[in-house]
């Protein structure tokens, strides 16, 4: 088990290092990942919506059989039949609790949902985001003179107050993990 544990670190350190001198496949990377959370947001919703609509379905024959039995109450009252009153009565308070039990479960998937939702909404956005960088870091790959300025100044290149307007690429790393940490706050907060 040793020597496939050391094998194993040993290709994860050569994966993040390759991937730390290929930022724009790291941030292809990092979007594929966004791209698989989407979808399990989206399928996390349709779960739950559902959910939601089999509990409106049960709270609506729920319904049904509350009416039905508090007819039958009124009859058994108007027969003078006082020995199914009562039973009937019980029937009817416990359909009635559970009906309020199926309205709050109810009232939690939708607050669920809108939760979901959110983190979809987010999660899109980060997505979009990661696009933009990628296609960005592609760009100034490409671009000889891009490479050619980022060879040429440095520190030392006589002018003392340098300007970031280019792409930077500690900025760009600080993003890139902000964006992670951000994931991985949100699942966090999804799994509660």
């Amino acid at each position: 088990m040793g020597v496939f544990e050391d094998f194993s670190r040993f290709l994860e350190s050569r994966l993040e290092e390759f991937l730390r001198n290929n930022p724009h496949l790291e941030l292809q990377a990092l979007e594929e990942q966004l791209r698989e959370q989407e979808e399990d947001a989206l399928r996390l919703i349709a779960d739950l919506q559902t959910q939601e609509k089999k509990l409106q379905d049960e709270i609506l024959a729920t319904a049904q059989e509350i009416q039905r039995w508090h007819a039958r109450i009124e009859k058994a009252k108007a027969a003078n039949r006082w020995d199914l009153v009562q039973p009937a009565q019980e029937r009817e308070a416990a359909l009635l609790r559970q009906g309020n039990q199926h309205w709050g479960h109810m009232q939690g998937l939708k607050e669920r949902i809108k939760q979901a939702q959110e983190l979809l909404r987010r999660i899109q956005q980060r997505r979009q985001e990661v696009r933009v960088k990628a296609a960005q870091a592609q760009a100034n790959r490409t671009s000889p003179k891009a490479e050619q300025k980022s060879q040429t100044v440095g520190w030392d290149s006589g002018s003392h107050q340098k300007s970031f307007s280019g792409a930077d690429p500690l900025d760009e790393q600080f993003k890139r993990w902000e964006a992670q940490d951000e994931l991985e706050q949100m699942k966090r907060n999804m799994g509660r």
